[in-house]
Parts: C-alpha cells; structure tokens; sequence
C-alpha cells in the first residue's frame, strides 16, 4: 500500500511538473509573438504617419506649383 501511495505521488508530480513545463513554454512564445507584433505594428504606424505627412507635402507643393502656373497666365494675357 505505502508503494502504491509513492507511485501515485510521483505521477501526480511528473505531470504537474510537464503541464508547467508546457504552460510556461507556450506563454513565453506567446509574449515573445505579441511583443513582436507589437513592434511592428508600432512600426507600420510610424511609417503610415510619415508616408501621410509626405504625400500633404506633395499636395501642397502642387497646389502651389498649379497657383503659380495660373498667376503667370494670367499675366502673360493681361
């Protein structure tokens, strides 16, 4: 009975011990792909914000460049 009760407890030990084993793996990958993806999402921001800053430079400059081109027609027809 006594062989039976420490047979009993050394598996019951073995498999807390793997399912620890296993949770803490699986949670540390998992905090490692979500900081990852953090990263990166904090990186398509930054580029999204600079790619949007960009293009209203490109705007402005053509809507300056298009004024300038109508104010010199018109004084050249004047």
């Amino acid at each position: 009975m006594n062989a039976f009760k420490i047979i009993h407890f050394q598996m019951s030990v073995t498999a807390v011990a793997a399912t620890l084993l296993l949770a803490g793996c699986g949670l540390a990958e998992t905090t490692a792909v979500t900081a990852t993806q953090a990263e990166a999402a904090a990186e398509q921001a930054r580029q999204g914000k600079e790619m949007q800053e960009k293009v209203e430079r490109d705007i402005e400059a053509a809507s300056q460049a298009a004024a300038d081109a109508r104010t010199k027609v018109e004084e050249e027809n004047q």
